[in-house]
């Protein structure tokens, strides 16, 4: 729990200098200081705001943050929905998996044809990789809690 609690902390630093940077662009374009803005501020935005998602991502997985609608379950018993809880997140599991596996694809095939972004001309894999290895470490979570509450046991533990 401690990774993935850091995970979050990174995301949230990483949206925070997004942040920062974008009132710091917005303020230079206004022409108060006289200069353009920060050069290619868009594309940081872009890969740096889907790397911090995914950098959430784990640790909602983990403490069970994601919207449930429980309205054709809430009246079975608790071992019930604990299983069926549980199923979900083996397919969430599953999912997430495969999101990872894409996700690894592309950035290995992002990184053969050499694309870079166009303004400030940064390698575009390395962020895309970084996201593979969170829905990775996502997968393995919801995997996780699948197999404690599809087991009967609590899918928090």
């Amino acid at each position: 729990m401690r990774f993935v609690r850091g995970l979050a902390v990174a995301g949230g630093l990483v949206s925070l200098g997004v942040a920062l940077m974008v009132v710091a662009s917005v303020v230079l374009r206004s022409g108060l200081v006289g200069l353009a803005g920060v050069p290619g501020d868009f594309e940081l935005v872009q890969m740096l705001t889907a790397v911090s998602v995914f950098c959430f991502l784990p640790l909602c997985q983990a403490r069970g943050g994601h919207v449930i609608v429980d309205v054709a379950t809430r009246r079975l018993p608790e071992r019930v929905c604990r299983r069926i809880d549980g199923l979900w997140e083996l397919v969430a599991a599953a999912v997430m998996g495969l999101i990872a596996v894409q996700l690894a694809q592309g950035a290995f095939g992002i990184g053969a044809s050499g694309t870079r972004t166009m303004v400030l001309g940064l390698p575009v894999a390395p962020a895309v990789g970084v996201c593979a290895a969170l829905a990775l470490v996502l997968a393995g979570i919801a995997l996780r809690r699948g197999i404690l509450g599809f087991g009967g046991g609590r899918a928090g533990e």
